[in-house]
């Protein structure tokens, strides 16, 4: 704020604001006002920079006083997983979701399925096949994918078309369990 925009505010400071005390009758009382919510805007302008610089700080403190209790956090869910992994396979049968009066520690099996990881390759072996329902400018992936199956071959498994084709440009995701812990 300037010294002009100070005297603006200094010039206000004691004074009760209320239409019968400031009348607009001129130009000049029209100037002065607009004077005055100049001189009150960089005011206020000011304060907000302030107050940010500020937040900022709390904000910098705050994120370093969380990181042990993250890292305290992390660790607990660990020692969870491992119980529930423990748990999971030494019983099979025992339940993917564990429960407490304080949470929870859930379990999920995914199947595996394929992967696409070389897309040139995969839309080389779908034109090839003569299977142009699956390609746009891309392959339709979500599709494709659905015509695809896992099977053996030569000790071991490989991704498969619709006619028993082995499909390049696709690995197998191995599926496993995940685990989540909610409180």
């Amino acid at each position: 704020m300037n010294a002009l925009q100070q005297a603006e505010i200094e010039e206000l400071k004691g004074q009760e604001l209320s239409e019968e005390r400031f009348k607009i009758t001129d130009q000049e009382s029209l100037n002065w006002a607009f004077r005055k919510i100049a001189a009150l805007k960089t005011q206020m302008e000011e304060t907000d920079a302030i107050a940010a610089k500020e937040i900022e700080r709390i904000h910098l403190w705050a994120a370093e006083q969380h990181k042990p209790v993250k890292q305290s956090i992390e660790f607990f869910e660990s020692l969870i997983t491992q119980y529930h992994m423990q748990l999971l396979e030494s019983d099979p049968k025992a339940p993917k979701t564990l429960k407490t009066p304080h949470g929870k520690s859930k379990s999920t099996r995914r199947k595996p399925a394929p992967v696409a990881v070389n897309k040139d390759k995969l839309l080389e072996h779908v034109k090839e096949a003569g299977m142009s329902d699956y390609i746009k400018e891309e392959i339709r992936w979500g599709d494709f994918k659905k015509t695809l199956s896992i099977t053996t071959a030569d000790g071991q498994s490989v991704v498969v078309d619709a006619w028993g084709q082995r499909v390049e440009g696709v690995e197998i995701d191995q599926g496993g369990t995940t685990f989540k812990v909610e409180v």
